[in-house]
């Protein structure tokens, strides 16, 4: 199994990037494939183009509230993955699973412990866990996601985007996350870059694995709804994002794009 995480704040297009390497995936290798969005701001499903029938984040408030009365004489962690199970989405091409909204007030230590094995075993059934974080990175500070192989931190191509990014990066050294390796990736790229953001790339000692270039069409096609299957495979984008996975998935480190 190979879990490739995607990162970054809101507004840089990393559930976009993140569901093109889902579909990346499902048309260039026959393995199984797991999409996770781990964002508390759900909607990697209208970017995939699939309906969402419930959250982690939903179950667990259910099971928390839930003292008695559970069905079938059920012990807790059955009735938690049969209700899990009874969430992932299933398509020909990938499952989908969402973890929803953060804790509410109150102790969750128990749902998340159930949840960490839970879903562990679910995700090792797959070849491929993609998981769309938060800039927080909340669900793996609460290890409630398993180890992961590739981090991409995905910014824009300005010095703001590249200090959030630096941010996050700091961040994981906090967090006994289990993350091998991280990485940026630029999104939007409009020509080369400016001295000043390679100058900060550079200086944060980030590794520049990919840059995404602006595409007006993909844009248009996210302004009127459609989903990643809609954007065509000789796009700028699709061409980057497939480039980037065959690096990521080759048996060496990724070569790093000079910045």
């Amino acid at each position: 199994m190979r879990t490739i995480a995607v990162a970054g704040k809101g507004g840089t297009g990393k559930t976009t990037v993140a569901a093109l390497i889902v579909r990346c995936l499902s048309e260039h290798d026959t393995k199984s494939i797991l999409a996770v969005d781990a964002d508390s701001n759900v909607n990697l499903n209208d970017v995939l183009g699939v309906t969402l029938n419930e959250t982690i984040g939903n179950i667990r408030e259910e099971m928390k509230d839930r003292v008695s009365g559970l069905p079938g004489g059920m012990t807790k962690p059955q009735f938690l993955e049969y209700k899990i199970h009874a969430s992932l989405v299933e398509t020909a091409r990938f499952d989908l699973i969402a973890m929803g909204r953060p804790e509410g007030p109150g102790c969750y230590c128990y749902a998340n412990n159930l949840l960490r094995d839970i879903l562990n075993t679910l995700s090792a059934n797959y070849a491929h866990v993609i998981i769309d974080n938060e800039a927080g990175l909340e669900h793996l500070s609460r290890r409630t996601t398993q180890r992961i192989d590739d981090l991409l931190v995905v910014a824009d191509p300005s010095p703001r985007g590249i200090r959030a990014a630096a941010r996050i990066s700091r961040l994981l050294k906090e967090l006994d996350s289990r993350v091998d390796q991280k990485f940026l990736v630029l999104n939007r790229v409009r020509g080369p870059l400016p001295g000043s953001v390679s100058s900060l790339i550079r200086e944060a000692g980030l590794d520049l694995v990919a840059s995404v270039p602006e595409d007006d069409h993909l844009l248009r096609m996210d302004q009127e709804g459609h989903s990643i299957w809609d954007v065509p495979t000789d796009s700028p984008v699709y061409r980057a994002i497939h480039r980037l996975l065959k690096d990521l998935t080759n048996d060496e480190k990724p070569r790093e794009v000079s910045p």
